[in-house]
């Protein structure tokens, strides 16, 4: 596999890394400082968000977009902002579909296995299929997942289309494990100010939440990139990551007894349920080299065309 690269000195590329996750950190405190200052705070999982909650949550997930563009345009330079960031269709319809459909149902078989999980360790208290029967409440749950899609787009433009290709370097072991776990990890820092206000983790300190955090970020984060590295386009991974945020979420809340407590440290994808789940999961997707780039080369469905991927300005492309 050929990672492509532009012609940029080295300093000018971590210079780029530097003002992307200052620009993408700032505006996640940004957005969120009006929550801050008033003194929000989530104290129960099944606390639905007001009109000015979803309002800052909306401005803070369109930070890291604006922070990859504002680099690719202002700081590096070079190429054309939706090929740098790999905004395009996996390829052919029949592509498109197939790949889309897979990003909604890994998600959806691995939070169904937290889910299990959970059940037979007795954290989980399942409730049954929702009163108004399955296909509704999904037909319902798809149409609210495809309408925050776009929001979606504004972190993982971010996180997959700028931060994880720059971190790859050549695409070497070292390279890739480099990028994962700091790409993972900047993922669930950037969630600092939710953390705060009890967002993921209602009910949890900081020094709960934001370890826990961290461990869903970084076993989670290298799903999203296979999606990513499949299809070569970051549209599986905004689906894949909506998914995860919305339709996860609600499969929690939907499928428990309608008066148990919730404890998303103990269910779902955000607690060790979904630790579980997703681990075994990227431990295949690792093993069977499904997490290298030049895997999905070789058999047929790697990054269009010809195999290209966007790597840091000033790294040295290299034939693998």
């Amino acid at each position: 596999m050929t990672l492509s690269t532009r012609s940029l000195p080295l300093p000018h590329g971590r210079r780029g890394l530097f003002v992307y996750l200052g620009v993408a950190y700032l505006g996640m405190w940004a957005a969120m400082s009006p929550l801050l200052l008033g003194g929000y705070h989530r104290g129960d999982a099944r606390e639905e968000t007001g009109a000015l909650q979803e309002v800052c949550i909306a401005a803070a997930m369109l930070a890291p977009a604006l922070a990859a563009i504002l680099v690719v345009r202002l700081v590096e330079r070079g190429g054309r902002v939706r090929d740098t960031l790999a905004l395009r269709w996996p390829g052919p319809w029949g592509r498109t579909f197939r790949s889309c459909l897979m990003a909604f149902a890994v998600p959806c078989g691995l939070t169904t296995a937290a889910l299990a999980l959970g059940t037979l360790a007795g954290r989980y208290l399942f409730g049954g299929v929702p009163g108004n029967g399955l296909g509704g409440w999904a037909a319902g749950a798809v149409l609210g997942m495809l309408v925050s899609l776009p929001l979606f787009f504004g972190e993982e433009l971010g996180w997959q289309g700028y931060l994880f290709p720059r971190l790859a370097g050549d695409g070497g072991r070292r390279s890739l494990v480099w990028a994962y776990a700091v790409t993972g990890a900047a993922f669930a820092l950037w969630h600092l100010p939710t953390l705060l206000m009890g967002g993921q983790y209602p009910g949890r300190p900081w020094y709960v939440s934001v370890p826990a955090m961290l461990v869903s970020c970084v076993l989670v984060l290298p799903v999203f990139t296979w999606l990513r590295l499949r299809s070569g386009s970051v549209v599986p991974a905004v689906i894949g990551h909506a998914f995860v945020s919305s339709m996860s979420v609600g499969m929690v809340k939907e499928f428990a007894e309608p008066t148990a407590a919730l404890d998303p440290l103990h269910m779902g994808m955000t607690g060790w349920p979904g630790w579980i789940a997703t681990g075994a999961f990227v431990a295949f997707l690792a093993l069977t080299g499904r997490l290298r780039p030049s895997f999905h080369v070789r058999t047929g469905t790697g990054e269009p065309p010809a195999g290209h991927m966007d790597v840091p300005p000033g790294r040295t492309a290299r034939s693998r």
